[in-house]
C-alpha cells in the first residue's frame, strides 16, 4: 500500500497504548499511543492532512494491532499530531525497498517503516512532528531493538516540507521512485529515505548511485529550492 508522511494484541501491549507521558515544557500537551476508540477522529485527520485514502482496514489496524507504533500528540484533549510505523523482517520488505541495508546483517536483520506523519496546520512548526519522530527513533534504539538497522519512508517528491524536515534531521536520500504514488487517477514520483540506526548501513555498491542521484537528475528536477524561494 502506498503510505504518504507529512511535514506539513497482548495484554501488555493494551496497557502500554493507555499511557501518557506529559511534556515537562507545555503542560496541556501530551504523548499516548492510539486506540480503538480515535479510529474516528484519526480517520478525520487523515483526510484533512493526506491525498492518500486509505481503506478502514488501516485505520482499525494502526489504532488496535500492536504491531504499529502508533503513537499520537494530544492537545486540550484532541488528537494533533501522530506518527505511525511499523517493524519488519528485512526479507519481507517489497522489492523496491531491500536495497536499502546491507544483507550482511543476515535473516535478524529488521528496519522500520514509517508509514503516516502528520500534524494538524494550525500546530506546524511548533515542534510537534520532531517530538514524535524523537520518540519512534528513541523506541528504535531501545537495546531491545537493535537488530533494527533502519528507518524508512517514501514521500512525495513535490512535498517539499516534508523533504527539508527529514533531510535536517539526517534522513539521507536512498532512491527515486517514479510513478509509485497513485492519487487522485494521476501517477506521481516519490523518494526514499533512510535514516540508519544501531549501526545500519546501505550496501556499499549503491553509494555511488545515490550520490549520482542526488547530484545529478533529482537535485535538478527536486532539490533546488533556495533558488526557487
Amino acid at each position: 500500500m502506498d503510505t504518504f508522511s507529512w511535514y506539513a494484541g497482548e495484554n501488555g501491549a493494551n496497557q502500554k497504548k493507555n499511557k501518557s507521558v506529559p511534556l515537562c515544557n507545555l503542560s496541556n500537551l501530551q504523548l499516548r499511543f492510539l486506540c480503538p476508540s480515535d479510529l474516528e477522529e484519526v480517520r478525520a485527520l487523515c483526510r484533512d492532512w493526506f491525498p492518500i485514502a486509505y481503506p478502514y482496514a488501516w485505520y482499525e489496524d494502526i489504532t488496535s494491532n500492536p504491531r504499529f507504533y502508533s503513537l499520537a500528540a494530544i492537545y486540550n484533549g484532541v488528537i494533533i499530531g501522530l506518527i505511525v510505523a511499523e517493524i519488519k523482517a528485512y526479507c519481507n520488505l517489497n522489492k523496491e525497498d531491500r536495497s536499502i541495508l546491507s544483507s550482511s546483517y543476515g535473516k535478524s536483520a529488521t528496519v522500520a517503516y514509517m508509514l503516516s506523519l502528520g500534524v494538524c496546520e494550525e500546530h506546524r512548526r511548533n515542534g510537534i512532528a520532531s517530538l514524535l519522530l524523537d520518540n519512534l527513533v528513541s523506541h528504535l534504539t531501545l537495546s531491545e531493538n537493535r537488530d533494527c538497522k533502519a528507518l524508512f519512508l517514501h514521500v512525495l517528491t513535490s512535498n517539499k516540507p516534508a523533504i527539508l524536515f527529514y533531510e535536517n534531521r539526517n534522513f539521507k536520500l536512498h532512491s527515486f521512485l517514479p510513478y509509485y504514488y497513485s492519487i487522485k487517477g494521476t501517477r506521481k514520483d516519490g523518494f526514499t529515505y533512510v535514516l540508519y540506526l544501531n549501526g545500519g548501513h546501505q550496501p556499499w555498491a549503491l553509494s555511488n548511485s545515490v550520490r549520482y542521484c542526488r547530484e545529478g537528475t533529482a537535485e535538478n528536477r527536486y532539490f533546488k529550492y533556495n533558488e526557487k524561494n
